[in-house]
């Protein structure tokens, strides 16, 4: 792929936010719908509830194998691809007879989030100048920020006026719009990937820096899900605020997402190791400072923002750092398999949540167990980056 000479960002990389777009309301909008859903098939809340772990699960396996798969494909009609298998879900999801039906597209629509994202990041880099890189990830993944904050409000409100199904089709139109701006904008001679085979991408994966990377995702993105899978009632129980201000103080939250994941992109793309190590350590703040916010009704509203920041300024550079360590051949499975890693962090995230309720802590005990998380992922990216600098001396010494 040719990088940009300008400062100016690609039209084609606007077409991958949109396909972003459609990949993050069809994994959040299903949270709003579980009522409708559980309701239509006669299934308990809990088994609806493995629509949503169920599409994390496939995102984990999917990543991998679909990138494989796609290897030797030119990227751009891996991404056309990719969008077909996205909308081909979200069309079964709509006209699913049954639950297990329902079940079946779900898994099968989450096959294309891990490995779109995994190698939209690899084209983002690609269609701009070096120093721009981080930020053409974050502007891919700006789309994902804007479906919080827009479109999944926007299907549940859509399910809950015309059911569920309805908001199913409509996502299904955004990857027809997703496949066929892809098609237009992205350069034909931008999607051919580099040579090698599985074998090449494995042993890119497997090397320290980039293992490393992947677990200060996981760690990371753990500490968020530990306090935003119980975010209402937390806000509600804990903090005071009435059920319907929950919508509204979400929506600050998705605000953060956006600014935070602009932010961090900007300021990797010019020292990514600072921005990398600031933006842990932040989040790591953000939530130890919440625990004694939590009783403040305006606090808490501020801090809630600030998670939704400090969380997604944690993305572009654990993105770049991973594809930057993986190297040549081996970035766009890496990069495939640190958004399963993010996946990863979510349920482990949510599961660390469930278990300190669980053990008589209490809502006010999340903030503050939650930042253990990213502090052990502070740590963990300070090792991969002290990692190389051994290296380096252990090579002179030599």
């Amino acid at each position: 792929m040719s990088a940009a000479n300008s400062r100016s960002l690609p039209l084609a990389l606007y077409a991958l936010t949109i396909g972003a777009f459609g990949i993050g309301v069809t994994e959040f909008v299903i949270m709003g719908l579980l009522m409708q859903v559980s309701t239509d098939f006669g299934v308990s809340l809990p088994a609806a509830g493995v629509l949503i772990s169920g599409y994390a699960l496939g995102v984990m396996v999917g990543a991998p194998l679909m990138t494989v798969w796609t290897a030797r494909w030119p990227r751009k009609a891996t991404l056309i691809a990719l969008m077909a298998v996205f909308t081909l879900g979200n069309l079964a999801c709509a006209l699913a007879p049954d639950y297990a039906t329902l079940l079946a597209a779900r898994v099968l629509t989450s096959f294309a989030h891990g490995t779109f994202f995994g190698v939209g990041s690899v084209v983002a880099t690609q269609l701009v100048a070096p120093q721009q890189r981080a930020s053409a990830i974050a502007i891919m993944f700006t789309g994902l920020t804007v479906a919080n904050v827009l479109g999944v409000p926007f299907g549940t409100w859509l399910g809950q006026m015309q059911g569920w199904r309805a908001t199913f089709w409509a996502v299904a139109v955004v990857g027809l719009l997703a496949m066929a701006v892809i098609a237009a904008l992205l350069p034909r001679d931008a999607s051919q990937p580099e040579a090698g085979d599985w074998r090449a991408d494995l042993r890119a994966l497997m090397r320290p820096p980039v293992l490393l990377g992947l677990l200060a995702t996981v760690l990371g993105f753990g500490g968020v899900f530990v306090v935003f899978t119980y975010i209402a009632p937390l806000l509600t129980q804990l903090t005071g605020f009435s059920d319907a201000a929950v919508s509204p103080i979400l929506l600050v939250f998705g605000g953060g997402l956006v600014i935070g994941n602009l932010l961090g992109g900007r300021f990797a793309d010019r020292h990514l190791g600072p921005t990398l190590l600031g933006s842990l350590l932040l989040l790591t703040l953000v939530l130890g400072l919440m625990t004694l916010v939590v009783h403040h009704a305006a606090l808490t509203a501020i801090f809630v923002g600030l998670l939704g920041a400090s969380a997604f300024a944690t993305v572009p550079p654990l993105q770049m750092w991973v594809l930057e360590k993986a190297q040549g051949a081996g970035q766009s499975l890496a990069s495939s398999f640190n958004i399963g890693a993010f996946n990863l962090g979510n349920a482990l995230g949510a599961w660390l949540g469930g278990a300190t309720l669980d053990h008589g802590l209490g809502l006010a005990a999340l903030p503050w167990v939650g930042a253990l998380m990213p502090l052990a992922a502070l740590a963990t990216a300070w090792i991969g980056l002290r990692a190389p600098r051994a290296d380096r001396a252990a090579a002179l010494e030599a």
